[in-house]
């Protein structure tokens, strides 16, 4: 595919189809996440693929439910990925407190679109949720208070394939060269 219209194809997905997603096809959008550059080479990100019904339904109804039910429809996605930062190296969150920028967040997003691209490139629809209960769902994953969760990636195959017009800023609006 050309890139472009990879990059064009990916789009938030909200409705998702009930069929499952192999773990073959889960493990090639984790190999691009890992891929992915990293400040110092720092990789800090952990991904907790939730593909069990079950467990896929206590996180959700564990992350979207009171003031962050607005993002309920990840329950129907047959998948749902929770991104877990991880430490950066000393270098590099060392340079990040010197410029005052978050190089671990900027790391994972990087890696979160490597992941998102290649679903997009095997025919499945993402969603990036930010919005969520982190304290319930750390709960539910056993994972320690220390931990932080920056998103959850709901992952599946969409209801409706339709690329949906992209309501950008112009090229000319973002950009300039030489000054």
């Amino acid at each position: 595919m050309v890139f472009l219209d990879l990059v064009k194809r990916r789009q938030s997905t909200r409705k998702y189809m009930t069929k499952p997603v192999s773990r073959e096809i889960i493990e090639r959008c984790l190999e691009a996440a890992r891929l992915a550059p990293s400040a110092c080479n720092s990789q800090p990100w952990h991904f907790i693929v939730v593909d069990s019904e079950e467990l896929k339904n206590k996180v959700a109804d564990a992350a979207f439910s009171g003031i962050h039910s607005m993002n309920a429809f990840a329950k129907n996605a047959p998948v749902l990925v929770v991104v877990v930062r991880e430490g950066s190296s000393y270098l590099a969150a060392l340079g990040g407190c010197c410029r005052g920028v978050a190089f671990s967040l900027i790391d994972i997003g990087i890696a979160c679109e490597h992941f998102a691209l290649q679903a997009a490139e095997e025919g499945l629809g993402t969603c990036y949720l930010g919005w969520l209960n982190e304290k319930r769902v750390k709960k539910v994953l056993g994972l320690p208070v220390g931990k932080k969760i920056d998103m959850i990636i709901s992952m599946g195959y969409p209801i409706d394939e339709q690329e949906r017009v992209k309501t950008r800023k112009l090229l000319s609006e973002i950009s300039r060269f030489n000054q």
